[in-house]
């Protein structure tokens, strides 16, 4: 995760920790993760120095956005907006998920619950149908956790730890 450590937080915000390094631990291919409020801001996201020797057996190829999950948040906010304009547009109803296939990696990004975003940055080799059946199951089981107040202490929590990672 991004903060080194879940002390001091509630067992809400605890949990979607686990929730998260679960995501990333259970499914192969998961190069990073990021939760996004509606606001856009960052909530969580996987620490890539966890994935070090992923990372090194691809080292000939891109991780993705720059490596940094504020990069990452910031694309899945963009593509969010995007689609909830074209939903709106297309009055089909709100958008669910959203794929975006690349020639070395795949983007998804999925709703969780009042405009949150749930954004997972996949390698080629990744299962497309298997991340987005546990971003699913993530989705369902933060989605009733992810209140206004675990949010803003999830997003409090990187503001205090951003100092010590370096950010």
């Amino acid at each position: 995760m991004t903060a080194p450590s879940t002390f001091g937080l509630s067992s809400e915000a605890r949990n979607l920790h686990w929730l998260l390094s679960n995501l990333v631990e259970e499914v192969p291919g998961i190069q990073s993760v990021a939760v996004v409020s509606s606001d856009g801001l960052l909530l969580l996201s996987s620490d890539t120095s966890r994935n070090e020797a992923a990372r090194e057996a691809q080292s000939e190829r891109r991780k993705g956005p720059r490596g940094s999950a504020a990069d990452l948040a910031t694309i899945v906010s963009g593509i969010g907006s995007l689609t909830v304009g074209a939903a709106k547009l297309m009055d089909f109803g709100p958008v669910k998920h959203t794929m975006v296939a690349m020639d070395e990696g795949s983007l998804f990004v999925m709703s969780i619950s009042d405009g949150s975003l749930l954004g997972v940055h996949g390698s080629a080799e990744c299962d497309m149908s298997v991340v987005a059946y546990h971003m699913a199951l993530f989705v369902g089981r933060a989605g009733h956790v992810l209140t206004p107040e675990v949010r803003s202490e999830l997003r409090k929590s990187l503001e205090t730890d951003a100092p010590r990672s370096g950010r």
